[in-house]
């Protein structure tokens, strides 16, 4: 199992979650710790980097809902950066990519939380 997860502050509201490896039943509750305390913390703007993600299961998908869900009454969004084309088809597949806005490069989804339309 090779899944990693870090974090980098852009500035006050705005925050990136990198994933790497295996997103699964087993690692998503490290990631959903790691969200909802960022969210209670104050953050607005999360961004979740899936460019290191070799797999995402359905529980990684509950844990994407659940961060909209918490960031949407604050007025808050999530974007999300996918390059892998297999992955990205999960979100297609399951109309999330109408939910979460994906880009291919972090700087594109900084700039669309940053600006929340």
């Amino acid at each position: 199992m090779n899944f990693h997860i870090k974090d980098h502050e852009i500035d006050d509201q705005t925050h990136v979650i990198e994933l790497g490896g295996e997103v699964d039943l087993y690692t998503a509750p490290e990631f959903k710790e790691r969200m909802v305390e960022l969210i209670e913390g104050g953050k607005k703007r999360i961004v979740v980097d899936l460019s290191d993600a070799t797999f995402i299961d359905s529980t990684t998908l509950g844990v994407l809902v659940g961060g909209v869900k918490r960031l949407r009454p604050a007025g808050g969004s999530l974007a999300l950066v996918c390059t892998d084309q297999n992955i990205t088809k999960i979100f297609e597949i399951t109309g999330l990519d109408r939910v979460f806005p994906i880009h291919a490069s972090r700087d594109d989804a900084l700039s669309a939380v940053g600006n929340p339309s």
